[in-house]
């Protein structure tokens, strides 16, 4: 009988995760959130996971010059579902021209409140402890 080496059994079984979603590079930093979708944390009222989606520009509010400059907007997803974007603009630029009706796409992390839940951390990690998020709008990424 012919035996087949552990190490291509272990291969194939990480091909096979990859493929099928049960695993991705990257995701198993602490935090992060292999098939939550916001919608979900929101229901289960869970915080600090990472999430990417897009959404539409509901309402731009003034920036929070309370501690850490953040530029603030409400996006609303396709689902209904609105959040809070928080983007830290003392480690990222701002995002440029941002409008009521412009799309924006995220990731960053999930925190829960009463009111549909706040996105931040959507720039780089300066101290490189957690996964790295982003905005982009209009084909421009800002981190």
């Amino acid at each position: 009988m012919h035996r087949v080496p552990t190490i291509w059994v272990a291969l194939a079984l990480l091909a096979l995760a990859l493929l099928y979603g049960w695993a991705r590079p990257g995701d198993d930093a602490p935090g992060s959130s292999l098939d939550g979708t916001v919608e979900r944390l929101y229901e289960a009222r869970r915080s600090g996971l990472v999430v990417e989606g897009r959404g539409t520009v509901e309402k731009v509010l003034p920036d929070d010059l309370e501690g850490s400059k953040h530029q603030r907007f409400v996006l609303r997803l396709d689902s209904g579902h609105t959040l809070l974007m928080s983007h830290n603009i003392d480690l990222a630029p701002r995002v440029a021209g941002i409008r009521p009706g412009d799309e924006v796409s995220f990731r960053g992390q999930y925190e829960w409140n009463d009111r549909g839940g706040v996105v931040h951390w959507t720039h780089r990690d300066p101290q490189g402890r957690r996964p790295g998020g982003w905005l982009r709008h209009e084909r421009r990424t800002y981190r």
